[in-house]
């Protein structure tokens, strides 16, 4: 862990350089305070993604390939793959991805026990960028399972597409940001803080599932897009404020 501190305070200056000046210049929510209220909760669940979490998660990932690797009848299908042009394979994957991880988002939504575990995340009642880690890393494994399955199964390196791993994983902190910009038809293609705000309205089923593929929501028909701001953003659920406590509220029986 001490070993990932340099590369995490790097990190987190280059997320403050862009998104601090970004949330004061074209704020969503005019009256939120930069010391508002959760922050604390929420700077803990940054550090523990960056320090521990993230590390675990691309363990597993790890693991899923490396057994993945080992199935012949996959030899075939990864060779016509890899024959076609680098850019293609990316678009490929990136799509098939998004459409994993739109029916696993609404599955987090429906299903008690995912909700168990992805509901730490909707608990936030105040978003800007660093609200966007507050997630349980069970979570955040399960996630990044399914972006990146089709990758893994298809057998592209993460490595060939590392520059656009990077602008999506930032975008998807900017869907959370405290920001509004208007981003024309790019919106439904990648996703924007409007739509991403209505996703954590107080509401179960609030809609748009697609977080970086809103077109997905509109084909599947959960497109939610009002003009105005949702009201109060969290949970109905009673639920903890603290981080170790939110960590083990989601293994509790009768949340």
């Amino acid at each position: 862990m001490l070993s990932a501190l340099p590369s995490t305070g790097l990190a987190l200056a280059w997320l403050a350089a862009i998104f601090v000046p970004l949330e004061w210049a074209f704020p969503a929510w005019r009256d939120q305070k930069r010391l508002r209220l959760g922050l604390p909760t929420d700077l803990a669940f940054t550090l523990g993604q960056y320090l521990v979490f993230s590390s675990m998660a691309l363990w597993v990932i790890a693991h899923v390939e490396l057994g993945l690797d080992a199935i012949a009848m996959l030899a075939p299908l990864r060779a016509a793959f890899r024959s076609q042009p680098l850019a293609l394979q990316a678009i490929e994957v990136v799509v098939l991805g998004d459409l994993l991880m739109y029916w696993g988002h609404r599955l987090q939504h429906r299903s008690s026990l995912l909700w168990r575990f992805h509901a730490v995340h909707h608990t936030t009642e105040r978003l800007d960028w660093v609200a966007a880690h507050r997630e349980h890393p069970l979570d955040g494994i399960y996630t990044q399972l399914l972006m990146n399955l089709p990758a893994i199964v298809l057998g592209l390196p993460v490595a060939a597409v590392a520059g656009l791993v990077a602008f999506r994983g930032i975008w998807a902190i900017f869907i959370h940001s405290n920001v509004s910009l208007p981003l024309g038809p790019l919106e439904l293609l990648l996703g924007s803080p409007r739509l991403h705000h209505w996703h954590h309205a107080r509401d179960r089923d609030a809609g748009n599932y697609g977080n970086l593929a809103p077109y997905l929501d509109i084909v599947f028909g959960t497109h939610v897009a009002p003009n105005q701001r949702p009201v109060a953003l969290g949970i109905e659920q009673e639920h903890p404020r603290g981080y170790l406590a939110l960590l083990l509220w989601s293994f509790r029986r009768n949340q």
